[in-house]
């Protein structure tokens, strides 16, 4: 069926519909792949106009589409799934190395417990900022030898990944993220007359004001140093400490393997060397794919600039791909066994399936969400007359909303910053750079609680989590997060001093960790 003669739902709450039920019944009966089908399945009957042959034909077509559209190959959602299976087999070849295990042994002898493990995840995470999925995939491997040889929880595992990702990329103008919303920017920035600010100079300013970004971290550094584990995470953390890292009546988590031999003979370096290739890799082929498309377009080499047209997707897999090859020669050259390693190459690339599967089911919604209006629709819930004061706070929650719904961070991003800036421009110019920061905060706070976003997933996945496992273990953190950067966006709107917002969010985080370490002392005096 063409877009064109889809039913547009783009000014009717029904467009709500395929998140709210994907979402909902995620949580509801955690059988993440029946809810997100569900949820597609309803967005395709309500575009087809409840024609049965319409709906069959669309499903169809939008699952080819993942692989071929518009008369060429997907290749940026061919690439990320390569590179998901690329971290796979890589991760496995590194186990049978023996390069697992001596990292845990070496780790042992200097990290002396599992606060300081959490610690290492979040340098590491604070550190590889260069992309969100990168972050999450490669961090979670890298970091869960450690958390295990001291029964962090996987979930805890997962919810420190997620936290130190999204949030650090989009304050990193060097990153993806910030190459993309800086892309976005510049028609903003042009279109307000704001001549004298560059869109590098504007993101800048607006990073003291993206505060759920700043507070989901201080809050993180805080659960970490004084294990303030509430609801289903203290659950979570009791399981681990029985030795369970994971919940094992649900199986496997994606990204996990069993099973694998252990060479006795492995070095650190079978870990540390291949890492340090990948990384290295990634970030000269992003650079070098950015400055080709640079240049075609007869443009100068800037980093930013550079970023912004690299192609993500195809320098990640081939980067994964090269380290892969290498890994192998390597590994035979040492006489490592072509069994074990033909084993752990199918074993690390059936560990992803789950994580594709759910990748794959997130993209398919996240498209019907797109053409019935959803974003669209939660957008235009923020036109009218407003008290200028709570500007900031309102789009903050509605970005919230359609990150939420839609699953995208960037989608939302796309949406709403021109909408922020239109509205706070039409109230009070002053408000411009609030705004578009509240948008830009909303955007990951709505992320980290949708079961259907791709960086979620992919936390997930890099920590050998179940998925929805994460969702409910980081929900309250996230929402106690959003709370004090609210709170924080109503001071900014009334004040208009992003100085008094951040003493604000600071007063409101100590206050929070506060009665939660007082909660924590109070259970720990009580008898079993």
């Amino acid at each position: 069926m063409a877009l064109e003669n889809y039913i547009s739902y783009a000014d009717s709450a029904l467009s709500l519909l395929p998140p709210v039920m994907a979402i909902a019944l995620a949580i509801i009966t955690r059988k993440v792949l029946l809810s997100l089908g569900l949820g597609i399945l309803s967005g395709v009957i309500l575009l087809s106009d409840f024609s049965l042959g319409a709906t069959v034909s669309d499903t169809f077509s939008r699952a080819i589409g993942l692989a071929w559209s518009d008369g060429a190959l997907e290749t940026w959602n061919l690439y990320t799934i390569g590179f998901l299976f690329t971290i796979g087999i890589l991760m496995a070849l590194v186990s049978v190395s023996g390069g697992t295990r001596a990292f845990g042994q070496w780790a042992r002898k200097r990290i002396q417990n599992g606060r300081d493990a959490k610690l290492v995840t979040i340098l590491l995470g604070t550190v590889i900022f260069i992309d969100d999925y990168f972050n999450a995939l490669l961090v979670g491997n890298i970091a869960r030898p450690v958390t295990d040889q001291y029964n962090v929880s996987r979930e805890k595992l997962a919810y420190v990944i997620d936290s130190t990702s999204a949030p650090i990329c989009v304050v990193a103008p060097i990153s993806t993220w910030g190459a993309y919303i800086i892309s976005l920017l510049g028609g903003i920035v042009a279109a307000h007359g704001l001549s004298e600010s560059s869109a590098l100079s504007v993101f800048v300013q607006m990073v003291p004001m993206n505060f759920y970004a700043i507070f989901a971290l201080l809050l993180l550094l805080c659960v970490v140093f004084f294990n303030l584990d509430i609801g289903p995470m203290a659950a979570a953390e009791r399981r681990a400490e029985e030795g369970q890292l994971w919940n094992s009546d649900k199986g496997l988590p994606a990204g996990e393997e069993i099973g694998l031999p252990e060479s006795e003979n492995g070095r650190v370096a079978h870990l540390i060397a291949p890492i340090l290739m990948l990384v290295a890799l990634v970030v000269g082929l992003m650079l070098y794919s950015g400055a080709q498309g640079l240049s075609a377009t007869d443009q100068g080499f800037t980093l930013i600039g550079a970023l912004e047209n690299a192609a993500g997707a195809w320098s990640m897999f081939v980067a994964g791909l090269a380290t892969i090859l290498v890994t192998l020669g390597w590994l035979v050259a040492q006489g490592a066994a072509r069994t074990d390693l033909l084993l752990a190459i199918r074993t690390g690339a059936k560990a992803m399936l789950p994580a594709v599967y759910i990748l794959l089911m997130a993209w398919t919604i996240a498209g019907v969400i797109s053409d019935i209006g959803t974003g669209q629709y939660l957008a235009s819930l923020a036109e009218g007359n407003l008290p200028v004061a709570v500007v900031p706070a309102l789009v903050f929650v509605l970005s919230a909303f359609a990150a939420l719904s839609t699953g995208t961070s960037y989608g939302t991003f796309a949406i709403m910053l021109p909408i922020a800036a239109s509205l706070a421009g039409a109230l009070d110019s002053s408000l411009l750079l609030p705004s578009m920061a509240a948008v830009l905060a909303g955007g990951v706070f709505g992320d980290h609680c949708s079961p259907i976003s791709d960086t979620t997933i992919l936390s997930s996945t890099g920590s050998g989590c179940h998925h929805i496992d994460h969702v409910a273990t980081q929900l309250p953190y996230a929402l106690l997060a959003a709370l004090i950067a609210i709170a924080s966006y109503l001071v900014l709107g009334v004040t208009g001093s992003t100085v008094a917002s951040l003493l604000c969010g600071l007063v409101v985080l100590a206050l929070i960790a506060g009665v939660l370490n007082r909660r924590r002392s109070v259970s720990q005096q009580q008898p079993a």
